[in-house]
């Protein structure tokens, strides 16, 4: 608990990164796939630059092609990629890139399908019929009690400022993911940011006996 990560998504522009960095996020995301937060790969690669040392750079990609998640990520500088489509375990294992492979919270039965993925990471995301992420909708967060992946658990669906220490106490995880729960008209709001951050590290410390 107390090496807590947090994960600022669907970054737009580096003013807007550079400045979720410095209050504290761990990694930045950008989304290279059909969305309201869709950027170019030249974007994206503007924004990887502008960020500091040691901030992981998260590409997010829905049902691309391999050979094109491989080419983006390298043009990009990115770290690491986070697949939130029907990727397969066979995909991640054949794509030759660190991933996150993100998964709904639909049922119990479809958590434990994390197993089978080669990954360095499970996201769970809260599930919305023919939506893949930024949703923000919360789920049923006891469905990951005594949930075993063996993989470090990332959490996202619906946090905020105002729930995000009640589900770090709760579920315990390696890391939040949080895009829409920190946006004010759609648009990232560095005050929610900070707040997203320093709430969450409390409950963090405060757990870990600090």
């Amino acid at each position: 608990m107390s090496s807590l990560r947090i994960k600022i998504c669907g970054i737009r522009d580096p003013r807007t990164g550079y400045a979720a960095a410095l209050a504290g996020a761990d990694a930045i995301g950008m989304v290279l796939a059909p969305s309201r937060r869709q950027v170019t790969p030249e974007q994206a690669r503007e924004i990887c630059q502008a960020l500091p040392p040691m901030v992981t750079r998260v590409g997010v990609f829905v049902n691309t092609p391999a050979e094109e998640v491989r080419q983006i990520a390298h043009f990009c500088g990115l770290d690491i990629v986070q697949l939130h489509g029907q990727e397969s375990p066979d995909y991640c294992r054949n794509l030759g890139l660190r991933c996150i492979k993100a998964l709904p919270a639909r049922d119990r039965h479809t958590l434990e399908q994390a197993r089978l993925y080669p990954v360095s990471a499970i996201l769970v995301d809260a599930f919305v019929k023919g939506q893949t992420g930024g949703t923000g909708c919360t789920f049923n967060w006891h469905l990951l009690d005594d949930l075993d992946l063996k993989l470090p658990l990332i959490l996202a669906g619906g946090l905020t400022p105002d729930n995000v220490g009640r589900a770090v106490a709760l579920v315990r995880p390696f890391a939040v993911d949080v895009s829409s729960g920190v946006e004010v008209n759609g648009q990232k709001d560095i005050h929610l940011i900070t707040a997203f951050i320093k709430r969450a590290r409390e409950v963090c410390t405060y757990a870990a006996g600090y």
